[in-house]
C-alpha cells in the first residue's frame, strides 16, 4: 500500500518516520551502555556474594526521560523529534543546561536514512529490513563513538536479521551471506591476533569482528574487501585530521565501529552498482 503513494507524500512520511525512530535510538544510545554496566556489576556482586546495589535499574522504557543536570522530567512536547530541541534552543527548559547535539544529529540521520532507503529501494518489506539494518548501524556507531562498546544485543540480532533477509528476499545469496558472516569475523579476528603478536597491543575489539560478520551476512562475502577498504580509508583520513586539529588526542584509541557502519550504509544503500564500480576499478 505504501509503495502506491506518490513520492510527494511517501518521502515526507518516510522522513518523519525516520526522525521518530532516530529519537528512539537516542534512548538506546544513552541507556543501553548504562544498562550493560549495571548488569555486569550485578553479576560481579552476585559472584562475590555481595549485597545487590539498590540503585534504580535503568530500562529503555523507564524511567521517563529527564534532564541529566537537574533531573527534571522532559515534557512530551519537548520530546518531539528535532522540534523540541529547536524550540528550547538546545537547552533544558528548567535549568538551562545545554543539551548534547547528539540528539538532533541522530534524529536527522534517522530521517535521512529512511528517506534514502525509500528513494533507492522503495517502500516494501525488503526496504523495511534494510532500514532496520541502517538504523542498527547508526545506534552501534554512536555507542561505539561514545563508549568504545559494540553491544552483542545489537550486533548479533543484526547478523541473524541479515541471514533472514537473504532467506526471504534473495535465497540464492544465502550461501554467500553465510560465508560472508564467517569470513567477516575471521578476517578481523586474524588481523587482531597478528597485530597483537607483532606489537603486543590490541588493535580492535571483538565487537568489530561481530559487526563485520553482520555486514557480511547482509551483503555477502563479495563485499568484504570493499567494506574493509572503505572503513580503513575513511578511518585513516579522519584520524589524521583529528590528530592534526587536536594534538592532545594523538595516540588516543579511536573506535573502528563508526567507520565500519559508514561503509555498511554505503554498501546497503548502493549495493550492486557500487560493487560493479569497485570491480571495474580493480579488475577483479
Amino acid at each position: 500500500m505504501l509503495a502506491e503513494l506518490s513520492p510527494s507524500l511517501l518521502w515526507p512520511l518516510a522522513a518523519v518516520l525516520g526522525l521518530c525512530l532516530g529519537s528512539f535510538l537516542n534512548v538506546v544510545i544513552a541507556r543501553l551502555p548504562v544498562m550493560l554496566m549495571q548488569g555486569w556489576r550485578a553479576e560481579a556482586r552476585e559472584a562475590l556474594e555481595l549485597e545487590p546495589e539498590e540503585d534504580e535499574r535503568l530500562g529503555l522504557a523507564r524511567p521517563a526521560s529527564r534532564c541529566p543536570g537537574c533531573g527534571a522530567a522532559i515534557a512530551w512536547h519537548d520530546n518531539i523529534p528535532l522540534l523540541g530541541y529547536l524550540k528550547r534552543r538546545g537547552r533544558c527548559a528548567d535549568c538551562g543546561m545545554r543539551i548534547s547535539p547528539q540528539y538532533p544529529l541522530v534524529e536527522l540521520a534517522g530521517g535521512a536514512l529512511a528517506l534514502a532507503v525509500v528513494i533507492l529501494h522503495g517502500a516494501d518489506l525488503a526496504a523495511l529490513f534494510l532500514l532496520g539494518a541502517c538504523l542498527a548501524l547508526l545506534a552501534l556507531a554512536a555507542i561505539d563513538f561514545r563508549t568504545q562498546l559494540l553491544p552483542d544485543s545489537i550486533t548479533l540480532p543484526l547478523l541473524w536479521a541479515g541471514l533472514l533477509y537473504q532467506l526471504l528476499f534473495q535465497p540464492l545469496m544465502l550461501s554467500s551471506a553465510v560465508v560472508g558472516a564467517m569470513a567477516g569475523y575471521l578476517s578481523l579476528w586474524g588481523f587482531y591476533w597478528l597485530f597483537k603478536l607483532v606489537t603486543g597491543k590490541e588493535g580492535m575489539g571483538y565487537g568489530d569482528f561481530k559487526l563485520l560478520a553482520a555486514l557480511g551476512a547482509w551483503l555477502g562475502w563479495q563485499f568484504l574487501p570493499l567494506l574493509l577498504i572503505l572503513s580503513a580509508g575513511i578511518g585513516a583520513i579522519i584520524g589524521i585530521l583529528v590528530q592534526l586539529a587536536l594534538p592532545r588526542l594523538r595516540g588516543a584509541p579511536m573506535p573502528f565501529g563508526p567507520f565500519l557502519a559508514l561503509a555498511g550504509w554505503v554498501a546497503l544503500l548502493f549495493g550492486a552498482p557500487l560493487l560493479a564500480s569497485y570491480r571495474g576499478l580493480t579488475g577483479l
